[in-house]
Formats: C-alpha cells, structure tokens, sequence
C-alpha cells in the first residue's frame, strides 16, 4: 500500500444571509476588529470582513465559529501581499 501525504486544510465554511449576518467557521483567531472591519485569521488564510454596524454575536473559540452581524459591504481573503500591506498600515498608525 502506498504511503500518501494528505493536506487537511481543517473545516472552513462561510456563510452570509441577507447581507445583515455572516457565519463563520475555521476561525483560528480574530487579529482586529471594530464596528466597520474585522480582520479574521481561518484555516485558509486571513479574511477581511468590511461593513458598518458590525459586532460579534458568536464567538466560540474552542470550535473556532464566529457569528458577525451588521450591514456586510464585503469580504476578501487576503495572499500574503495583501496581509502584510495591511499589518503595515496598522503598524503605522499606531506608531
């Protein structure tokens, strides 16, 4: 029998109803957060959530689910580019 590595990236779903609530699992971390963007870390890389009105109504960190509620605008999986323009402008404000 032949030996094969399998890459398991872990359970990631994400879920958005009627723009008012997104579902969330495979959350590892949350890196930011405040009422108009979150900046999640899942199984499958970092997620930028951007709205207004947005807070946590979920939060189980064990199982890694989050639960968001507010008017959602967007969100977008950031490579590694896009991560690190982000945690630069983070860093330069508060210098």
């Amino acid at each position: 029998m032949e030996n094969k590595e399998l890459i398991e990236f872990g359970g990631h779903e994400l879920k958005l109803m009627d723009r008012r609530e997104i579902s969330l699992t495979g959350i590892k971390k949350i890196t930011s957060f405040d009422s108009e963007e979150f900046l999640l870390e899942s199984t499958m890389g970092p997620i930028l959530i951007k709205g207004s009105g947005l807070e946590i109504m979920k939060l189980d960190t064990h199982d890694g689910n989050v639960k968001i509620k507010g008017k959602i605008n967007g969100f977008n999986y950031l490579d590694n580019k896009e991560k690190a323009k982000e945690e630069s402008i983070i860093s330069k404000l508060f210098k």
